[in-house]
């Protein structure tokens, strides 16, 4: 599944995880990295808010290498480039093309 069919998924009265898949670098270097996305949506109840601190646990048991973690209920936050952008602060020295 691509990044937008994801986000499509991520509506007012759901919660997801997600395993998300990004490439990251310039033109002389692309780095793959892996953020987790905990996606909680504006109209989930308290239940379910409570919840999502366990389940996570075990979503964390099998998703264990990942470069950050994300913890979203704004739709602005589900934009690509803030993503990758945090990813690439995540990921210390920051080797992308300088311009002098």
């Amino acid at each position: 599944v691509d990044y937008e069919t994801f986000k499509r998924k991520c509506t007012d009265d759901v919660r997801l995880f997600g395993f998300v898949r990004f490439t990251t670098g310039d033109a002389m270097s692309k780095r793959v990295k892996f953020a987790l996305i905990t996606w909680i949506g504006e109209d989930v109840s308290g239940l379910q808010r409570a919840k999502t601190g366990t389940d996570k646990t075990l979503v964390k048991e099998v998703v264990q290498n990942f470069a950050k973690e994300f913890v979203i209920s704004d739709h602005k936050e589900l934009d690509e480039d803030y993503i990758k952008n945090e990813l690439k602060k995540a990921g210390g020295a920051n080797y992308d093309a300088q311009t002098e």
